[in-house]
């Protein structure tokens, strides 16, 4: 009996921690404590309809790339070039370094002054007046010497900050849901009640939006949302100022030591399958053409609107593997 308390003690503690903390989560997904609860996409996990069931796959592993320059490339993104989603592999870089825009502790890097320092700053186009809303100086903070920035107090005031977030972070119930019910048995359930409800009510999860003819689905935050949607009227002036915010990071970032500063907004998924569903702002196309911004653009955006090839995942926010070739081969030629 004593070894079955403790057994369970040790299961319930996991599940607990794996509630507070993404990275724990992330771990029991290695481990196969868990399975992944975002292996059928982040739509189909929010909405749990099985006509958007589509198992994520990895996309194929890129051929080597010559670093003839000896570029070192720092990304400050989102979920689209996080590790899983972009490797060194992919580019023809020396070193790739990743700092997501919110969830980074130790944001200190020491850049190689012997290399090409390139920093690339990459957005979805849903969250890019959120991102740039302040100039963005403080995402990453270039010092001469990280061994005073990363020692031991360092590390003990990050474990305390990590704590304390971890007591206080959003999403904990969602979380602790997906630790116990994320099992395709429970989907089965979840599946069942979410056809009914759309069925009988026309009803779904609030954080996702069918398109028209109800063939997609769209996070909500791209359609309804008037800080992120697509369709919210931007005034000149207003993206006047976030141009300067850009502005004013890419001049920091290059006193700082940066070669290059890039821009790359990534298109909405509704952006590409139904700007008609109301009246599109055109963000990405004003902020690229802005007269007044002097950075480097990445244009996914242009490419997109092109092509006849679907570039989002079926039951996903994020592009497919096409979507992400586009952008990567757009990377590689600045490169």
């Amino acid at each position: 009996m004593k070894l079955l308390r403790y057994t369970v003690l040790v299961v319930a503690s996991l599940l607990w921690l794996g509630g507070c903390s993404r990275t724990v989560m992330h771990e029991l997904y290695q481990i196969g404590f868990i399975p992944d609860d975002y292996r059928f996409g982040d739509l189909y996990r929010l909405s749990s309809l099985s006509q958007f069931k589509e198992p994520v796959t990895p996309c194929p592993a890129s051929p080597t790339y010559p670093d003839t320059a000896r570029t070192d490339v720092y990304v400050l993104g989102d979920s689209f070039t996080e590790p899983g989603r972009l490797a060194k592999a992919d580019l023809p870089v020396r070193s790739l370094h990743y700092f997501h825009w919110d969830h980074d502790l130790n944001r200190h890097v020491q850049l190689d002054t012997t290399h090409r320092n390139v920093l690339v700053i990459e957005s979805v186009e849903r969250h890019f007046r959120q991102h740039v809303a302040v100039p963005p100086t403080q995402n990453i903070l270039v010092v001469s010497d990280t061994i005073g920035t990363n020692g031991q107090h360092q590390q003990s005031a990050q474990w305390g900050t990590m704590l304390i977030d971890w007591i206080k972070a959003t999403g904990i119930e969602d979380r602790l849901e997906t630790t116990l019910f994320s099992r395709d048995l429970f989907l089965w359930f979840r599946e069942t009640k979410a056809a009914l409800t759309l069925a009988l009510f026309n009803r779904h999860n609030d954080k996702v939006a069918l398109s028209t003819d109800g063939q997609a689905i769209f996070s909500e935050l791209e359609v309804n949302n008037p800080e992120t949607s697509a369709f919210t009227p931007l005034r000149d002036t207003y993206l006047d100022s976030l141009v300067h915010n850009l502005n004013v990071a890419a001049d920091h970032y290059r006193k700082a030591g940066f070669d290059e500063v890039i821009l790359s907004i990534i298109p909405n998924k509704v952006t590409l399958l139904e700007p008609n569903r109301g009246t599109y702002n055109h963000l990405i196309e004003r902020i690229q053409q802005h007269p007044g911004l002097h950075l480097t653009v990445i244009d996914t955006y242009t490419p997109y609107r092109r092509s006849r090839l679907p570039l989002y995942a079926k039951s996903d926010t994020h592009w497919n593997c096409t979507g992400r070739a586009i952008w990567l081969d757009a990377l590689r030629q600045r490169l």
